[in-house]
């Protein structure tokens, strides 16, 4: 299967199960197009009425097509697909927990307007995450994690900085478990950055592997949307404080992460607003929500979404040549070195290698499916009893999605979320259309761009295989 589009100038052509990646000009463009249900002197007679007006000989036509042949023959182009038949097998034996999601604040200090959680309460009651029941789910995943070294722990809300002294007392009871267990614990913390202040901006850029805040763009857009109980916008409060942690957190990971809605289809602003701030390191995600919401994203934002990203692809490639560049979370692909094809087909691994834990111990699938009872997979003390839903999302792959049979991103998106699926569809197997829609535009943008650097002489940083346990670093 191949995939063959033109951006920005460049003619590209995406061999989906070799992972090769073709620029190539106008004539090899169309013959590859041609290739596989003609023969050579059908793509000659067809090729050559509209080229020779343009310098392009029937020998030339056939030595094009030699080459396209010669790519076929190296399994660079229209390959076979060898993943099938390994993808029900990835997730046969015992599941090795990996992560886990701590919901250590059931509340917020904000009401967005959007919110998926419901303002923090997940449909539920109010609640905050006791030391003792986040203690048992480190330890459980401790005991859960098998073999795997790398062990990753989101603290998540509502807003985890309102239960700050139990996120503290965490962090240093997985520092000593470290010691005794050769684990070694990554600890990320997502927060609206409202109570920000000096300890927290030293406790996180001591201890977060990751820190992920929360912010929209503009002040207008972030305001009508990220506001408080008094109906006060935030952005004022935040991203001064965003300012001093960023400023001070040195070369550790961070990202801003917003959302845009029906109302801002014109996000990129919002992007380049965050960028110049000084924020480099950006995400902007596509809001989830009931069709009925009046923020939420109808048909007809789907083209103007789609010139959006490629708006922000071509602005990246003008800031990065200009020494001036910034990171968007969507178009941060390595094609040469990762991921391995285990993630390729699998995905987050929500449900076996993921967990999200409630505040009073719960377990779910992750973060998206709290609160909904069908999706209750267990507790911190007893693990997964619901193995029956468990071993439903070891089915889950890019596979068992037949939607996903024809789409050459599948090994992209490996089947785009469960959660997302099971909301939009009813199951998670199923789709979200919308997103995958949104999804392969992404990608079209992020391969262009990586065939700009690399005619600009640029090389990515490679992608390392960090101890997943799946494939000894070897995939």
């Amino acid at each position: 299967m191949i995939h063959q589009y033109k951006l920005n100038g460049y003619n590209i052509v995406i061999d989906v199960y070799s992972g090769c990646v073709h620029v190539v000009d106008d004539l090899a463009y169309d013959v590859i197009a041609l290739y596989k249900s003609n023969t050579c002197e059908e793509i000659v007679g067809a090729l050559l009425p509209e080229y020779e007006g343009r310098g392009v000989s029937e020998k030339d036509i056939e030595r094009c097509v030699a080459d396209v042949t010669e790519l076929v023959r190296n399994e660079e182009l229209f390959t076979d697909d060898i993943f099938a038949g390994m993808a029900g097998k990835l997730k046969e034996g015992a599941p090795v927990v990996k992560a886990l999601c701590l919901h250590v604040a059931h509340t917020c200090n904000l009401n967005c307007t959007y919110c998926f959680a419901s303002q923090g309460k997940y449909h539920g009651e109010r609640a905050l995450m006791s030391f003792e029941v986040g203690r048992r789910a480190l330890d459980f995943l401790i005991e859960s994690s098998g073999t795997r070294t790398n062990l990753e722990v989101d603290f998540f809300g509502g807003e985890p900085l309102m239960n700050f002294d139990v996120v503290k007392r965490l962090v240093a009871y997985g520092r000593e478990r470290e010691a005794d267990t050769g684990k070694r614990f990554r600890f990320t913390l997502t927060t609206n950055g409202v109570l920000i202040d000096e300890e927290v901006i030293d406790f996180c850029n001591r201890e977060m592997h990751n820190v992920v805040l929360s912010l929209d763009g503009r002040r207008e857009i972030h305001d009508s949307m990220r506001k408080n109980y008094a109906g006060v916008g935030s952005y004022d409060i935040i991203v001064p404080k965003f300012k001093r942690l960023v400023e001070r957190r040195g070369d550790k990971s961070y990202y801003m992460r917003g959302t845009f809605t029906h109302k801002n289809t014109d996000f990129t602003n919002d992007i380049f607003h965050m960028a110049d701030l000084g924020f480099t390191e950006l995400s902007m995600e596509p809001v989830v929500c009931s069709p009925d919401d009046p923020y939420a994203l109808t048909e007809d934002d789907i083209e103007k979404v789609g010139e959006q990203y490629e708006i922000l692809a071509l602005e990246m490639i003008k800031r990065r040549r200009e020494g001036n560049p910034f990171t968007f979370y969507h178009y941060m692909i390595d094609l040469e070195h990762g991921p391995c094809i285990y993630k390729r087909l699998s995905g987050c691994g929500s449900g076996t290698e993921y967990l999200a834990v409630t505040p009073t111990g719960e377990l779910y699938p992750c973060h998206q499916f709290v609160g909904e009872p069908e999706y209750l997979m267990g507790d911190v003390w007893h693990g997964v009893t619901n193995t029956a839903l468990r071993d439903k999302f070891k089915k889950c792959n890019v596979y068992s999605r037949p939607e996903c049979e024809e789409c050459w991103a599948k090994l992209y998106c490996s089947g785009g979320c469960a959660a997302n699926a099971y909301h939009a569809s009813g199951d998670i197997t199923g789709i979200y259309e919308y997103g995958c829609r949104l999804f392969k535009k992404r990608i079209e943008c992020a391969i262009m761009m990586k065939c700009a650097e690399a005619e600009d002489g640029e090389e990515s940083e490679p992608d390392t295989c960090e101890d997943c346990g799946e494939c000894g670093g070897n995939a």
